[in-house]
């Protein structure tokens, strides 16, 4: 039988702790990306600013391998990296508190029948560690092309104190574009398409 390919995806260290810098140094606010695919946020939104630093992780080891080493041929090794690791559980290692700039999630949870909502990435365990992990005034960007999901990671974050809407208008998530200078490869299909994409912000209260 053929050895798995990407049996040596990059991952983050076993130790029950581990700090930011010992994965990715430098001086830049971090960027973390839940689910980044195939990449193309994260090379967009390295280009667009020069000054972050971001981390990716990618539950499939095949692109988490893949998007590390086109992350280092395009110039972008020294400022990010891509972990093969489930973020539910990858952050729960993750430190120290308040030291994370803004987390992405992009288009999650692609189950379409109600009996997989149980199964839904943005959840209560992932909400908790995100807001341990964002300094104050940090952000939380999600999207979706699905209405029923935008409305349920809404209901979701409102039971955090910790996360304060941040959208277009005051008092909601919803924004009117994408703010930071980047788009995944979902969302740049469904804007060719021209489907509808629910963007939701939050900012991490003080």
């Amino acid at each position: 039988m053929a050895e798995n390919p990407y049996v040596n995806a990059p991952r983050l260290p076993t130790d029950d702790e581990v700090t930011l810098d010992a994965v990715l140094p430098g001086s830049g606010p971090v960027e973390i990306e839940i689910g980044p695919g195939r990449g193309s946020f994260l090379y967009e939104r390295l280009a667009a600013s020069a000054e972050v630093r971001m981390i990716g992780l990618e539950i499939r080891r095949k692109w988490a391998q893949l998007v590390d080493e086109r992350l280092r041929a395009r110039g972008f090794g020294g400022r990010a990296r891509v972990f093969a690791e489930d973020a539910r559980d990858a952050l729960t290692r993750l430190r120290p508190h308040a030291s994370v700039s803004t987390f992405f999630v992009h288009f999650p949870d692609p189950w379409w029948k109600k009996r997989h909502t149980k199964r839904l990435v943005v959840g209560d365990v992932l909400l908790g560690e995100m807001a341990r992990l964002l300094r104050p005034g940090g952000e939380l960007f999600v999207q979706t092309d699905v209405e029923e999901r935008a409305l349920q990671y809404q209901e979701a974050v409102a039971r955090f104190d910790a996360f304060s809407p941040a959208g277009t208008a005051p008092g909601s998530p919803l924004l009117d574009a994408n703010p930071y200078g980047a788009r995944s490869n979902r969302e740049h299909r469904a804007d060719d398409d021209q489907l509808p994409v629910w963007r939701m912000r939050w900012r991490r209260v003080g």
